[in-house]
C-alpha cells in the first residue's frame, strides 16, 4: 500500500506508477483504487473533442495555462491511436505541450486506445480516478479525434466541449445526430480563417433544436494567438454552476458510475467467456467454421455459451 499513501501526499511519480500499472490491468493497481475510491470525486472533469486537425491539443493547452494563473492543479489525459506495431500511442500529444510538462502543476498522459472504439481508452476512467486522488482540481480528456464513434466522452465528463473549425465541408458536415449532441460548450478555433462565423452560425440553428434547459454556448477561438480563451474558460465555469445548481452534476455523475459498471461487467464477461472456451482458440475455429459457412454466427455463439454451463 505504499503507492495509495505516495498518491495520497501528492506524489507525482506515484500517479504516474499506477497509471502504468492500470494500463498494464495489474490487480495490484485496482485493489489500490478499491481501497482508496472514496477519496475520489473532488476534480472537475472537462473532456476536449472534435474531428482530427480541429486543434484539440493547442486548445486545451491555453485553457490549462490560463487555470494555472488560478493556481488550479490540473490533470491531462491525452487519448491517442494506438500503434498496431508497438501498442504505444501513435501521436504523443505531450509533444505539442513541452512546456506544460516542465510545469509542477500539470500532470499529462498520453494513453492509446489499445484497440477501444468510442474515442477512449479502456483505462481512462481508472486513470481519471488516479488523477482526482492525487489532487487535481480539473482533469482534461482530450479524445482520439475519430469522428462520430467518439461519443464514450460524455459517459466521462462533466462538461465536454466540442472543438470545430471552420472549412469541415457543405453545411458543415461534422453537424449529425450524435456526436454534436454531446457538447456542452461549442469552440469554433482557427476563427481567423474564411466561413468561421457562418460555422458558428450553423452550430447556432443547429441548437435551436435543443430541447435541454442549458444551450451549449458558441465561442469563436483562435487558440495559437490564445485569442478566446477567458471566454472559454469563463463558459466552462457557467456550465459547472449550471450542473451544480439543478443537481444535474449529481444525476450526470452517477449515470457515469452506471454505464462504468456496465463496461467493467461487460469487460468481466468477456474474459471469463475467452477463459472457458480454452482462450481464443475455439473462437478462432468458430470463426473460421462461419466463414466457410459450415455453421452460422448464432449457433457459433450459443456454443460458446454452452461451454459456460
Amino acid at each position: 500500500m505504499e503507492l495509495a499513501e505516495r498518491l495520497l501526499r501528492g506524489d507525482k511519480r506515484a500517479a504516474a506508477r499506477l497509471i502504468t500499472l492500470v494500463e498494464n490491468k495489474d490487480e495490484e493497481a485496482f485493489e489500490i483504487l478499491k481501497k482508496i475510491y472514496n477519496k475520489s470525486g473532488k476534480a472537475y472533469i472537462i473532456g476536449i473533442t472534435g474531428p482530427p486537425g480541429a486543434g484539440k491539443s493547442t486548445l486545451t493547452d491555453k485553457l490549462v495555462k490560463f487555470l494555472r494563473k488560478e493556481d488550479k492543479k490540473i490533470g491531462i489525459i491525452a487519448v491517442d491511436p494506438t500503434s498496431p506495431f508497438t501498442g504505444g500511442s501513435i501521436l504523443g500529444d505531450r509533444v505539442r505541450m513541452t512546456d506544460l510538462s516542465l510545469d509542477r502543476g500539470v500532470f499529462i498522459r498520453s494513453m492509446g486506445t489499445r484497440g477501444h472504439l468510442g474515442g477512449l481508452s479502456e483505462s481512462t476512467q481508472a486513470a481519471i480516478k488516479i488523477l482526482d486522488i492525487y489532487g487535481c482540481d480539473y482533469i482534461f480528456i482530450e479524445t482520439v479525434g475519430v469522428g462520430q464513434s467518439e461519443v464514450d466522452i460524455v459517459k466521462t465528463c462533466d462538461t465536454t466541449i466540442m472543438v470545430m473549425v471552420p472549412g469541415l465541408g457543405d453545411d458543415i458536415q461534422a453537424i449529425k445526430a450524435g456526436i454534436m449532441e454531446i457538447g456542452d460548450v461549442f469552440a469554433v478555433n482557427k476563427a481567423d480563417r474564411d466561413g468561421a462565423k457562418r460555422t458558428a452560425r450553423e452550430i447556432e440553428m443547429m441548437l435551436d433544436f435543443n430541447k435541454s434547459d442549458w444551450r451549449p454556448p458558441v465561442e469563436l477561438v483562435v487558440a495559437t494567438e490564445n485569442k478566446g480563451i477567458s471566454e472559454l474558460v469563463e463558459q466552462i465555469k457557467k456550465h459547472k454552476n449550471y450542473l451544480e445548481e439543478t443537481g444535474e452534476k449529481e444525476a450526470r455523475r452517477t449515470e457515469n458510475c452506471k454505464n462504468e459498471i456496465i463496461d467493467l461487467v461487460q469487460q468481466k464477461l468477456m474474459n471469463v467467456l475467452l477463459d472457458k472456451s480454452n482462450r481464443e482458440e475455439k473462437i478462432d475455429e468458430l470463426a473460421k467454421k462461419v466463414a466457410t459457412r459450415k455453421i452460422d454466427p448464432y449457433t457459433a455463439c450459443e456454443q460458446i455459451f454452452e461451454r459456460l454451463k
